[in-house]
């Protein structure tokens, strides 16, 4: 039985991401990102057990991928589109332009099954980051509708952008850490975590001192490590 167990933890990643979509449509940013949240621990988790359990399988890799672009894929674009919707232009074409991250997160997670070279880290901007940022940002909103954020949402630039910009990463060669941690790491990785691990502890204090939503500390992890990786692909590091 154990070799079921990944998989179960698996779908319950498919759940979380479907049960999402229906409250991103219904305009419930909060259970939404709940909900992701929750694929993003059982996305981690299915992994843990899949090593710990020695309970690899075609199918679970198959499943895995496939939950994930419900949940990181589908999930956030319908966010994105549901907050650019009401937030700027109705039914204007423009508000369309988020769903754009479901095909590039189908992309990205197809590119990464075929990838031999990502088994350590990562070519392009993983799935869940790119999801995280999005639903972190949509909750956010929600919870501070007089925030600059929310007045940046409201305009006509920044959510289009941050979408095309999103895809374009994940579909991008550039190289991204991972934060899956294996003894033989190299003690270059282990600052760049370190270093990210600082930066969101630093977050974490600010909010908790300047009473700023929580959710602001998930939207500037990613942030973070967005601008790090670029900067050490820029630098080579």
């Amino acid at each position: 039985m154990k070799k079921y167990i990944p998989d179960c933890i698996t779908s319950v990643n498919l759940i979380c991401g479907i049960i999402g979509v229906v409250f991103a449509f219904k305009g419930r940013p909060d259970a939404a990102f709940a909900l992701m949240l929750a694929a993003s621990a059982a996305d981690f988790l299915d992994g843990f057990a899949a090593r710990a359990l020695n309970a690899y399988s075609d199918l679970g890799k198959e499943l895995d991928s496939l939950s994930d672009l419900v949940s990181f894929g589908v999930l956030p674009a319908v966010m994105l589109y549901n907050l650019s919707g009401t937030c700027m232009f109705g039914e204007s074409w423009v508000s369309w332009i988020p769903l754009v991250l479901a095909p590039a997160s189908g992309l990205r997670l197809a590119k990464f099954n075929v990838d031999s070279r990502q088994t350590d880290g990562f070519l392009g901007l993983p799935t869940p980051a790119s999801a995280l940022l999005c639903g972190s940002l949509c909750y956010y909103v929600a919870a501070n509708p007089a925030s600059f954020l929310a007045d940046w949402c409201a305009g006509p630039v920044f959510l289009p952008v941050l979408s095309i910009c999103l895809s374009a990463l994940m579909l991008s060669e550039i190289p991204m850490f991972s934060f899956k941690f294996h003894k033989d790491d190299p003690s270059a990785l282990k600052i760049k975590r370190t270093a990210l691990a600082v930066l969101v502890l630093a977050a974490v204090l600010v909010c908790i001192f300047c009473k700023i939503n929580w959710s602001a500390v998930v939207l500037l992890t990613f942030v973070c490590y967005i601008l790090k990786n670029l900067v050490y692909a820029i630098l080579k590091i």
